[in-house]
């Protein structure tokens, strides 16, 4: 669970079968979580871009990226972890093999610039992230299972541990996000409703 609270999404619409806050627009959302998660499900019911990219959040003008163009879209986290002098995804060695496993080093996120004046874009409301976090042990079986078949090089080094420390580190990044004034929602799986935190996010 967040350490932050979560509470139901009261206002929702349906777009393709699938539940979201009434106040997004189709185009704004990027879907990231977990291996296993169920991201590349979504993208393909909402009918979003079918390639997946990569964000390294630890890189300058990262929201200017040209793989945010295209929108519903599957993303990839590169992450800056304590301890280690590039950003990295959770499933890169260089995180689970570390033991303990590092924290994600808040400091090291580089943020966009704060709306100041009427032609400046406003990044925070550019985009909505979608944060597919299903429980890591059901995480952890559809990986095994999937596994048996050796359709994804992520799942060679599977086990429940690392389901829990990549479900952990992107809890941790959801609630990060939305308190420096990023529009982030959970949803643990594809068929339940969404929810927000129930704090109030900071004005960027």
């Amino acid at each position: 669970m967040p350490d932050l609270p979560t509470e139901p999404i009261e206002s929702l619409q349906n777009i393709k079968g699938i539940d979201f806050p009434a106040d997004i627009r189709f185009r704004q959302i990027l879907v990231t979580g977990p291996p296993g998660a169920g991201k590349s499900t979504l993208i393909t019911r909402l009918g979003g871009w079918s390639e997946e990219g990569y964000l390294d959040l630890a890189k300058n003008h990262w929201w200017r990226s040209e793989i945010l163009s295209v929108r519903p879209r599957e993303i990839h986290l590169g992450m800056p972890f304590q301890g280690l002098g590039d950003a990295v995804t959770v499933f890169d060695a260089e995180f689970y093999d570390r033991d303990p496993v590092p924290a994600i080093d808040f400091d090291r996120i580089q943020l966009p610039p704060c709306k100041r004046f009427f032609f400046n874009v406003d990044w925070y409301h550019r985009y909505v992230f979608e944060f597919l976090i299903p429980p890591a042990e059901l995480v952890f079986e559809r990986r095994a299972e999937r596994a048996r078949h050796s359709t994804h090089v992520v799942d060679k080094q599977l086990s429940r541990e690392i389901c829990i420390v990549q479900h952990e580190a992107f809890l941790r990044l959801a609630e990060h996000l939305h308190r420096k004034g990023f529009r982030v929602y959970l949803r643990d799986l594809i068929e339940n409703p969404p929810r927000r935190f129930a704090s109030q996010p900071a004005l960027p």
